[in-house]
């Protein structure tokens, strides 16, 4: 009965991740306390807003796994001190020591914190594309968030992961056993995903959002995400799902504010072109339906946009 309580108990306070409230934790770095979503498995809810200093970049979520012989944490975080900042939470919450982070993509509220991870001897993992990513824009990565971030950029650096994977790797600690997988291109490049099967937990990534819109980026294939998601991702069914961004939730929820709006943006862009409309005007079309979400007033016509330009010549 606990789990259950303490998940919904979360998926229905959308006040604690609105992008009215700066921060919610003052005393910590982190944007918001750890929470045990299920026995075992906690996170720190980031912001459902942009990155700012107040949040200190964490507008993502930041999990952890304890196995019983170690942690295995999910996102490095937007800087070194941001990752020393969760660090310390865990500290908190277990002696078990941290063996591995794993980065849901090459975004730098994913990677930037590895720098903080690599100097404790932790291995980092990441996918291959994401890792390809890093490789190419990290420069660019670290300091669009020194712009934001000033002092509390203290101390990062690039680091690159110590392991990579393809599709798979299945990652057994103490009474846990962990997919990491790569169900297919998404958001963004090397979108990843943790599977714990023994307990139906999806840490999602950014494949999933909650609460908040997600931005299409000029790379995105919106067609290939929706089909990702309907061949891969939701045939897994599971119970409890951690999204990128947003309160843990379940599967009908990131269904209705992920799947569903980028079908219903396609749809709409489609119906535009269809009727001989231009960029220009496509970057105005309807999409009221998600005007409660977060970051709407900041992506919904970034996104209308990207998708015109994506559909223009399918």
């Amino acid at each position: 009965m606990r789990k259950f309580l303490t998940l919904a108990i979360i998926a229905s306070s959308p006040l604690m991740a609105s992008e009215d409230i700066a921060d919610q934790y003052p005393q910590s770095e982190l944007y918001s306390k750890p929470v045990e979503v299920i026995p075992h498995v906690f996170s720190a809810i980031g912001a459902t807003a942009p990155p700012t200093y107040e949040n200190s970049g964490h507008n993502n979520n930041l999990s952890f796994v304890v196995t019983g012989d170690g942690v295995v944490v999910v996102n490095g975080g937007a800087s070194a001190r941001l990752a020393k900042a969760l660090h310390d939470e865990i500290k908190r919450t277990t002696d078990q020591p941290v063996k591995l982070v794993i980065n849901e993509n090459g975004q730098g509220h994913a990677i930037l914190g590895n720098s903080y991870w690599a100097d404790q001897g932790v291995d980092i993992l990441m996918h291959e594309e994401a890792a390809q990513e890093v490789e190419a824009h990290g420069f660019q990565i670290l300091e669009g968030m020194k712009r934001y971030n000033r002092d509390k950029a203290e101390g990062t650096r690039i680091v690159a992961p110590t392991r990579t994977f393809a599709d798979k790797e299945v990652i057994t600690m103490g009474d846990v056993t962990l997919e990491v997988l790569h169900l297919g291109p998404a958001h963004g490049p090397g979108d990843t995903q943790v599977w714990i099967p023994q307990w139906n937990m999806m840490i999602a990534g950014d494949i999933a959002f909650h609460e908040r819109m997600p931005p299409i980026f000029a790379d995105t294939c919106t067609s290939c995400w929706i089909e990702t998601w309907e061949t891969a991702f939701a045939p897994m069914n599971p119970t409890y799902i951690i999204p990128g961004h947003g309160h843990p939730t379940n599967l009908a929820q990131v269904t209705r504010y992920t799947r569903d709006y980028l079908a219903y943006l396609r749809e709409k862009i489609g119906a535009h072109i269809d009727d001989g409309g231009e960029l220009a005007e496509a970057y105005y079309i309807d999409q009221s339906p998600y005007a409660h979400l977060d970051t709407f007033e900041e992506l919904a016509t970034k996104n209308a946009g990207r998708v015109f330009e994506e559909m223009e010549f399918e």
